[in-house]
């Protein structure tokens, strides 16, 4: 199966951080038992551990790379083939908690954001997508968005829901298999749309939750109902959060967002009303920015946009037209 590029998708401004990947998912391979046991055996594989959404990743240079193993130094746990990449080696997740000689070091455990240059060259560092995501090779980062989301699934779907029998994992990690009843269940993730709203004067609109800060500020989002369509859903939740209606919901990317298992498809849509009515249980602030006004805001620090790991920040640099500063 070739793999395939989809770093840069149309019409948004810079690749979506989370989207990338380089390997095959092998999917074929899953069910095929003497394949696992054969990859497992290979000292070529190569094996991450994961933990609650971390893993150990070295600073190279200005970026950071996953710390991999031999499947025979690997530790026990549930074992989630993640795929083989273009020179035939196969790559494996481990849930098993971290080795404890990184995390005794000076720099063990990361739990914000970080540039490389707070690391020291070399140093080994347990952290999840969040902190170094973006510092990551698109290896790395695809390898890495499966593990943890695939690690959040199982750790709860361990029982049937139907029996209450505990479930065996089977097919590579990819199926739980009820002992009793013989049911399937197979990792599940949870459609999201996320939309960056602008009226006839090309203003955007900008939103803050309850549980953020004074000045945290992004687009709106919300998940996808039964029976609902991705355009509805856009029109649904704009209207239900700030009470403006919108049309020509025009679709631009998707990237997953394992915390713990969404898909965010990213879009515009069109203002058709203006008047903000705030549902204060979701949104406590809404403001319309225009360009010159979102700059200010931002160099003044009134304003601080999501990091440039999410879609939100491109939807928004989409707009604008080109890179901001004032993460988070």
């Amino acid at each position: 199966m070739e793999i395939v590029d989809i770093t840069a998708q149309d019409g948004l401004l810079g690749p979506l951080l989370l989207a990338r990947s380089a390997v095959d998912r092998s999917a074929a391979l899953r069910g095929d038992a003497a394949w696992l046991e054969k990859a497992w055996a290979d000292p070529a594989t190569r094996v991450v551990v994961v933990d609650d959404g971390n893993a150990l990743a070295r600073r190279s240079g200005e970026e950071f790379s996953l710390v991999f193993s031999a499947p025979a130094d690997a530790p026990a746990g549930e074992r989630y083939l993640l795929g083989v990449d273009a020179g035939g080696v196969a790559y494996f997740a481990v849930s098993a908690p971290l080795p404890e000689p990184a995390l005794g070091a000076s720099h063990g455990r990361i739990v914000s954001p970080v540039a490389a240059s707070a690391v020291p060259d070399g140093q080994v560092v347990a952290a999840g997508l969040r902190q170094v995501g973006s510092l990551l090779g698109d290896l790395d980062a695809g390898l890495l968005v499966y593990a943890v989301a695939l690690e959040a699934w199982h750790s709860t779907h361990e029982f049937c829901p139907r029996c209450g029998s505990r479930t065996e994992v089977r097919s590579g990690g990819h199926v739980r298999v009820c002992p009793r009843d013989g049911g399937q269940h197979f990792p599940r993730v949870d459609p999201a749309v996320i939309m960056l709203v602008h009226d006839e004067q090309d203003r955007c609109l900008l939103a803050r939750g309850p549980q953020w800060p004074e000045g945290r500020m992004s687009v709106l989002a919300g998940f996808v109902e039964p029976g609902e369509s991705l355009e509805h859903a856009v029109a649904r939740e704009v209207a239900e959060e700030v009470g403006v209606s919108v049309t020509g919901a025009r679709y631009l990317g998707s990237q997953p967002w394992p915390f713990p298992r969404s898909l965010m498809m990213g879009f515009f849509a069109r203002a058709t009303s203006t008047e903000l009515v705030l549902d204060q249980e979701e949104i406590v602030e809404a403001r319309w920015f225009g360009r010159a006004e979102l700059l200010a805001a931002l160099e003044s620090g009134e304003v601080r946009l999501p990091s440039g790991l999410s879609i939100a920040r491109r939807l928004i640099e989409t707009w604008y037209g080109e890179p901001l500063s004032g993460d988070w």
